[in-house]
């Protein structure tokens, strides 16, 4: 590469991040404008989806669905809240699934998002780094599983922060989307069917076991893949 590409490449890779940080920069100052995550904590959006749901439950879980996406991912708003919101809001079962289907595409969203807009500028830095590049960009296809798993089942760092970050390592798009579904499921499920089961009077111990089996299930697998995997490639 030549120091003309090399200046092209830089100044395009700058264009990128400034792009990024700009919309990251305009979605907090709208938020701050219009106070969404206040309307969302002070109790006024629960206020107005139990109005929605009795009125037609499908438009409000496609209201669910978009405020979650982007409180999320966007807002970086902790994800646990949302989970714990569409317990409250449609109970165990619906509300484990809306509130999962939103976290995968929130996830898939803020992946594309760090692919376009970082990757070119942020991966060459990671790889000077021996640890990480070792974590980020092995080119054995199942390292990817194993640590799309560990992060999703013991988040080692923020869900937020991890979805960007995946979008800057060699992962292949569909498998992220797909093992991410996947491994989020039991967190989904420990807030989820756990807010149902504390709200509930008639099915409460059950939802209760169900949350606390699915955690220790949950805590156990990702300790063992952990100890299996990580500490063997150590």
């Amino acid at each position: 590469m030549n120091s003309e590409q090399k200046k092209s490449r830089i100044k395009e890779n700058t264009i990128k991040i400034s792009i990024f940080l700009i919309l990251i920069i305009g979605l907090i100052y709208l938020n701050h404008i219009y106070g969404f995550t206040d309307m969302i904590k002070n109790g006024e959006f629960k206020a107005y989806m139990d109005k929605m749901i009795r009125e037609n439950i499908l438009i409000s879980a496609l209201i669910y669905l978009g405020v979650t996406v982007i409180g999320c991912v966007l807002l970086a708003l902790p994800g646990a809240f949302f989970a714990i919101l569409s317990g409250v809001l449609f109970g165990p079962i619906l509300g484990s699934f809306l509130c999962l289907l939103a976290c995968t595409i929130g996830a898939m969203l803020a992946f594309l998002v760090g692919r376009f807009f970082l990757k070119d500028a942020v991966k060459p830095m990671l790889k000077k780094n021996k640890l990480l590049s070792s974590l980020l960009f092995s080119e054995n296809k199942n390292h990817d599983i194993i640590l799309l798993m560990i992060t999703r089942i013991i988040p080692i760092f923020p869900y937020n922060l991890q979805n960007f970050a995946y979008g800057v390592t060699d992962i292949n798009f569909s498998l992220y989307s797909l093992y991410s579904f996947i491994f989020m499921m039991p967190g989904v499920v420990i807030f989820t069917v756990g807010t149902a089961g504390a709200l509930s009077n008639e099915n409460r111990m059950m939802y209760v076991i169900i949350a606390v089996a699915v955690a220790l299930f949950a805590s156990a697998l990702g300790l063992f893949v952990h100890k299996k995997y990580v500490k063997q490639e150590k």
